[in-house]
């Protein structure tokens, strides 16, 4: 409780700055595959090998620390990432606090109907990140296709007249998602705000969910043996 509670003291801090309104703040349990810190502040510790050392703390355990924290005041609202839907149940039948979001990477290449859907049922929002394909990510791999090289993608963006950036988060807002894309370019962040004068025709929206390849960039290799691996549930 001690360190989930500093977590969330010292985020609010920075969220103070005005990166975010601290009143509407939300916080997730994320990395359900969580590693273990260490005394010397080494956030991804390794063992002999070379392996990431994971912990084994059961993710409920976590969520109930954080539902202590919304009654504490130090949050407002609580949410996940990178859960699947049977972790995501197993949550809502142990919880006092509903998860209000859950954050997973989608884009037109994971296009993750099924899991949005399940959500939605459930009146929990979400929110994708990588919406981008991230092709800086460090999980990126040699032979992955680029998503904002893709020439289907491209054509869209010709006939709309928007860049194919525009292109990928219009698709993901009107479909009913928070989206996170990540720039530190200021005509990019201005271009990537720039998506609410116009639309996406519904030809359109079904011919970009024709994309999907199920494709996870930030596959969390490392983790697969892991018993609270989430990505290899359906969904």
């Amino acid at each position: 409780m001690m360190i989930i509670g500093l977590a969330i003291l010292y985020s609010r801090r920075t969220v103070s700055l005005g990166f975010l309104d601290p009143k509407s703040e939300l916080r997730c349990v994320d990395r359900i595959c969580r590693t273990v810190p260490q005394e010397d502040g080494d956030l991804m510790p390794t063992d002999s090998d070379g392996n990431i050392v994971l912990s084994d703390v059961d993710y409920l355990d976590t969520w109930r620390q954080m539902e202590k924290c919304v009654h504490l005041g130090l949050t407002r609202s609580i949410g996940l990432s990178n859960f699947n839907s049977q972790q995501i149940d197993r949550v809502l039948a142990n919880a006092t606090i509903k998860p209000v979001n859950l954050q997973v990477e989608c884009n037109p290449y994971l296009t993750q109907k099924k899991l949005i859907n399940f959500c939605k049922s459930r009146g929990i929002t979400v929110t994708g990140y990588s919406p981008m394909g991230s092709p800086d990510s460090p999980y990126f791999k040699v032979g992955m296709p680029r998503l904002l090289e893709d020439p289907k993608l491209k054509e869209v963006a010709q006939l709309v007249g928007k860049s194919v950036g525009q292109v990928v988060l219009r698709y993901l807002v009107q479909r009913g998602l928070v989206t996170v894309p990540k720039s530190v370019t200021k005509s990019r962040i201005q271009e990537n705000i720039n998506i609410f004068n116009f639309e996406l025709s519904e030809a359109d929206m079904n011919y970009i969910d024709s994309f999907n390849q199920n494709l996870r960039i930030c596959h969390r290799d490392h983790a697969k043996g892991h018993k609270y691996y989430p990505f290899n549930a359906e969904f």
